[in-house]
């Protein structure tokens, strides 16, 4: 059975340093979308804050965001911690320190972050997709097609939760079911799917 890696969702293959279109609110205040570059120089001083913005959660998510995208797990890691110090209820950030706990392989830290999210904001297909990538990391099958299963009931155009459901489909040894997720999602474009499918279904 050929080993096969799942797909973090949210536009780019790991959501953190990207997080555009994610749409996670702080509950009873405004919507909150965080964009973050990738920072591409690593003598940009990623952690840097204006004066003033110390106690700003929005700060700390943009300067955890830099710091993932040059790899720098537990500093980006800190900085959600700090501004879910500031502000508990910020979905995003616990999304976002799942995701860095994942890359760190704290595959349970990453799942407690990810429910804690899903908790504040039960309607984000993509923290479903992700908290099933890392039930399949922890070797839960069954956990990691029931967060797929929901994630597809929110979205049912999410290409990446069809791909990562039929890892888990073949890893349960159901060729037959993953091949039919996978050309779902083949058919939404996911070309790592159409691949799988020319390789591994008739």
């Amino acid at each position: 059975m050929p080993r096969r890696t799942a797909a973090f969702a949210v536009g780019v293959a790991t959501a953190a340093v990207t997080a555009v279109g994610l749409s996670f609110f702080r509950v009873g205040k405004p919507l909150v979308i965080v964009s973050a570059a990738v920072v591409g120089v690593a003598g940009v001083a990623v952690s840097a804050r204006s004066e003033g913005e110390e106690n700003d959660a929005n700060a700390y998510i943009k300067s955890g965001n830099a710091k993932y995208g040059i790899g720098d797990y537990q500093g980006s890691i800190e900085d959600f911690s700090k501004a879910l110090i500031i502000d508990p209820q910020y979905a995003l950030a616990y999304y976002n320190r799942g995701n860095a706990k994942d890359e760190l392989e704290d595959y349970k830290g990453a799942i407690d972050d990810y429910s804690k999210a899903l908790e504040i904001d039960a309607r984000h297909a993509i923290a479903y997709n992700n908290r099933g990538v890392a039930n399949r990391k922890s070797g839960d099958n069954r956990a990691a097609i029931a967060d797929y299963n929901k994630a597809l009931e929110i979205d049912s155009q999410l290409a990446v939760a069809y791909l990562n459901r039929g890892i888990s489909k073949e890893n349960d040894g159901n060729l037959t079911g993953a091949c039919a997720d996978w050309r779902e999602a083949s058919a939404l474009g996911d070309e790592i799917a159409a691949k799988w499918v020319k390789e591994s279904c008739r």
